[in-house]
């Protein structure tokens, strides 16, 4: 392609995002509202997805096969975390108007002006290379497109030609234009976010363009492209043959990704300072996962392809845009390298935008403000200079590179650049954790860590890189410092076999860690020290750190001191804010008192960071710190009433349980009101059905003298039966009420044989059982069977589990089967039918007491509950227990389980159970 079209393709693209934000920072019309979409927000978190993604992912993948997962596993895993960690985060940062990596460090350990700065310095030195490594995939990409698909080395092209120089300076307009327009206490960026969150959808969208285009424009399906795959050796190699420690790398991997989400700068800026409503986490938690997904569905087949397709010395960082133009296809690869820069673009923006905060804030300001020569303190007006500092820090990042990529990034693959990166910002990790979850950690602590693992990860990976690129020769890496073999910077203390990135993460994270750890355990804490680390983990509210210090000021004096850095117009618009929530006249209002000086501390910390602020501040106020004693008396007082008010919160908490609970009951005794109805019913019932028939079959015999004497036998049989049934359901109410009065049902207390029983039960049914044309089996596998117990009562039990049976088994082909057998120390009895059965969810309540039986048997004929509830009242008085089973071909199986008796029961005595 021609490189004129090019640098017009790219130039378009980027003004079509200086457009959006545009758009949206003059907070007007539809693009304005985007701001405060939880979609744009996730989208914005994408800007994780940089050229590593686009382009090195891929070439990770076509030369180690599945070794470029564990980069998104990491950010997975902190999202799973995400409501534990980062909540927090967003919470105290939001509390202490706390705008960079730096601020945060600082802001936690008393405050400190040099932990912030040392955080500052390495996070520099230890990003220029990730910055390089985005100009490099520009560089590649631009190279690729104008001249074909062969191996490109942009440190070989004059400077003035390079398309990554052009690229810098543009992408340096544009951090400018929207990450130091002006200045803000909240430092809020909303333009930039916006454009960010388009960059990450049009990414996504031309990943996915080449990954169709290669599934099914250049092969026939992705089964068609493994499958070629398959035969090809080397390929297979790559997935089947693992180097060796290869769980080692993964689990190094998926740490530095896990660090890296809450530790770059450019995740911190757009995670936590440009969030604006704390509930667009809660879609983000899931949401951005399932993009990291997305974006990664074709990184497998596009690297698989290129292996199959392409030359053996294409340069595997350039798959994207290859594999489009060796299939004739320019327009694919014009959006693949528009893809490359979006990725490119959105990470330099937002990477140089937080830096320069950082470094304005926590480096340059708090230096300038110390040299006297430089009058810095009786300007009016240092808004300007803020802005301007700011931009001259982007320049100098964007040159170091720029110049990193030239002379020290040829021989790496973007991967590797990117893990180094990781590797130095993942320093922070330690102190980050343990400052959010830890009381005791100090800022010796903090400042020991931190430095102690850079300088592992300076000796360990930036000095070799400088090896490696030629400029400091080889034998450092082959004979270590001073020709010392314990000192190789890739086998340091004879730790061999790990790749390098591995091989640092393990000694920076023990060298870091352990400092960290073992300093802030014999480090003492100041006062000040505890009492800010108090109020930063929660176990006081931030407001009280008002009550801390006793600092008074003019408010004029404080508005100046304001004004310099923020603007007049922007300093009187906060102050009257806070002041109408105190009640106070912001026109009259002479004396600050504690939480008016914290306020505008506060208010400058967004600006010009924490430290630099608590300096200026602290140079106009009349200041006395509490003594210890009273310090620490008020963290017990505040200790105790955030107790007092966790208590209240359990017993209101408790207190609504109780109310639920209420509820619960009283649609309990709504649902027993209707169940006695229809006890009542069912018992009607019962009692008019023999009723009606004797009646019936009397007025018949009355009626007809001459019936013959067989018909005149059958009726009589009928009206003995039905006075039978009638009796025995007047005994059993009567047995019931006698229950339900007393708790107890008389009963004689002597030796039963059950296997009699079952025997005498049978007989007495064998008539119901014929006439409802039911089979009835007996199978008696102990015979004799002793309990203790009431024969009479045991017979009552067998017979209406039987009636039960003859009832619900379908009449001509019905079966049922009654059984006895030993069941270690008990004896169980069993009766099975072929009936319609009971369902799973009825089976544990249809014992229950009767007045919940209509429900659990609704879907039986009426009736079916009475007798039930009888047997379950004299089997518990027995000591046993009564349940039942669905049947191995449908029905029901009832179940009745007894001790055993070992000797002769005790005469004629009476079973006693409580109520209920």
């Amino acid at each position: 392609m021609s490189q004129s079209i090019l640098v017009a393709v790219a130039v378009a693209y980027l003004l079509l995002l200086f457009a959006v934000a545009w758009l949206v920072e003059r907070g007007s019309g539809r693009v304005s509202r985007l701001t405060g979409s939880s979609i744009v927000y996730t989208l914005s978190l994408a800007v994780y997805c940089s050229s590593w993604t686009f382009n090195g992912g891929v070439g990770k993948a076509s030369q180690t096969g599945l070794d470029f997962l564990p980069i998104y596993l990491g950010p997975t895993l902190a999202f799973c975390l995400g409501p534990i960690m980062i909540r927090r985060m967003l919470r105290i940062s939001h509390a202490n108007r706390i705008t960079s990596i730096a601020d945060l460090i600082g802001a936690r350990f008393g405050k400190s002006g040099g932990l912030a700065a040392l955080v500052t310095i390495i996070t520099v030195i230890g990003l220029v290379p990730y910055i390089a490594l985005q100009l490099k995939s520009i560089s590649v990409g631009f190279s690729a497109l104008s001249a074909g698909f062969g191996p490109a080395q942009p440190a070989s092209e004059p400077m003035l030609t390079d398309g990554a120089l052009w690229a810098a300076v543009v992408l340096t307009i544009f951090a400018m234009l929207f990450g130091s327009r002006s200045i803000s206490p909240d430092e809020h960026h909303p333009g930039m976010v916006v454009a960010v969150a388009l960059e990450s959808l049009l990414k996504l969208v031309c990943l996915t363009a080449i990954g169709l285009f290669v599934g099914y424009g250049l092969f026939n399906g992705f089964g068609d492209l493994f499958s070629q795959a398959a035969t090809i050796p080397d390929i297979q190699a790559v997935f089947q043959e693992a180097p060796a420690n290869y769980g080692y790398n993964w689990i190094a991997m998926t740490f530095l990704a896990f660090a890296a989400i809450f530790c770059l700068p450019r995740q911190f800026q757009v995670m936590v300072v440009e969030n604006t409503d704390e509930r667009h986490l809660d879609r983000a938690l899931w949401l951005f996962p399932l993009y990291l997904l997305a974006i990664n569905l074709f990184v497998l087949p596009i690297a698989i392809a290129g292996r199959i397709m392409l030359p053996v010395d294409t340069d595997p960082d350039n798959l994207v845009l290859s594999l489009p133009l060796a299939a004739g296809h320019p327009e694919l690869a014009l959006i693949a390298f528009l893809g490359g820069l979006s990725a490119s673009a959105s990470m330099v923006v937002v990477e140089t935008t937080a830096l320069s905060l950082m470094v304005c804030n926590d480096v340059v300001m708090p230096a300038l403000l110390r040299i006297r020569s430089l009058g810095l303190e009786n300007k009016p007006d240092l808004t300007r200079l803020l802005l301007w500092v700011r931009r001259l820090v982007m320049v100098v990042v964007m040159a170091l590179g720029y110049f990193y990529m030239r002379h020290d990034s040829a021989p790496f693959a973007l991967v590797s650049i990117g893990l180094m990166s990781f590797v130095a910002v993942a320093q922070f990790a330690p102190a980050i954790l343990g400052g959010l979850f830890w009381r005791g950690a100090s800022k010796a602590g903090a400042f020991a860590g931190i430095t102690t693992g850079f300088l592992v990860w300076f000796y360990t990976l930036l000095i070799p890189s400088f090896s490696r690129s030629g400029a400091l020769g080889e034998e450092f890496i082959a004979h270590g410092l001073f020709g010392i073999e314990l000192l190789k910077p890739y086998a340091l203390f004879g730790l061999e076999g790990l790749d390098p990135v591995t091989h640092s993460t393990f000694w920076t994270m023990l060298a870091n860690i352990g400092a960290f750890f073992f300093v802030s355990l014999f480090v003492r804490q100041s006062p000040v020290e505890r009492a800010r680390a108090a109020m930063f983990l929660g176990v006081a509210d931030p407001d009280e750190e008002a009550r801390f210090w006793r600092r008074t000021a003019l408010v004029p004096d404080l508005m100046s001191l304001t004004a310099r850095f923020l603007g007049r117009e922007k300093a009187v618009a906060a102050y009257a804010s806070f002041a109408r929530t105190r009640g106070v006249d912001p026109a009259t209002a002479v004396q600050a008192d504690a939480e008016t000086v914290l306020f505008y501390e506060r208010l400058l910390a967004g600006v010009i960071g924490a430290a630099s602020a608590r300096v200026l501040v602290g140079s106009i106020v009349e200041e006395e710190s509490l003594g210890v004693d009273e310090m620490m008396r008020i963290l017990d007082e505040t200790s105790r009433v955030i107790e007092a008010n966790r208590q209240l919160e359990e017993k209101s908490q408790a207190l609504e349980a109780a109310t639920t609970e209420l509820k619960a009951a009283n649609a309990r005794l709504q649902v027993l009101d209707r169940l006695k109805d229809d006890f009542v019913v069912t018992v009607n019932h019962e009692l008019r059905t023999p009723l009606a028939s004797i009646r019936a079959f009397s007025e018949i015999l009355r009626d007809n003298p001459d019936l013959p004497t067989d018909e005149r036998l059958d009726f009589l049989r009928i009206v003995v039966t039905e006075s039978e049934r009638l009796t025995r359901l007047i005994n059993q109410l009567l047995d019931l009420s006698k229950i339900e009065a007393t708790g107890s049902m008389p009963a004689d207390k002597a030796s039963v044989d059950l296997a009699a029983v079952v025997r005498e039960s049978a007989a007495s049914m064998q008539q119901v059982f014929a006439q409802s044309r039911v089979r009835l089996a007996i199978k008696i596998d102990a015979d004799p069977a002793f309990v203790v117990g009431d024969h009479d009562r045991l017979v009552q039990v067998v017979i209406n589990l039987l009636g039960n049976a003859a009832k619900f088994s379908p009449p001509g082909r019905g079966k049922a089967l009654l059984a006895l057998r030993r069941a270690g120390e008990h004896l169980e009895l069993s009766v099975t039918d072929n009936g319609p059965g009971i369902r799973t969810e009825d089976r544990e309540v249809v014992f229950e007491r009767f007045r919940q039986l209509g429900d659990t048997m609704s879907d039986k004929p009426q009736g079916a509950g009475l007798g039930l509830a009888i047997s379950q009242r004299i089997v518990a008085q027995h000591g046993g227990r009564i349940w039942v089973e669905g049947g191995r071909d449908g029905g029901a199986v009832f179940k009745v389980r007894l001790k055993a008796a070992r000797t002769k029961a005790p005469a004629a005595g009476r079973i006693r159970v409580p109520a209920g």
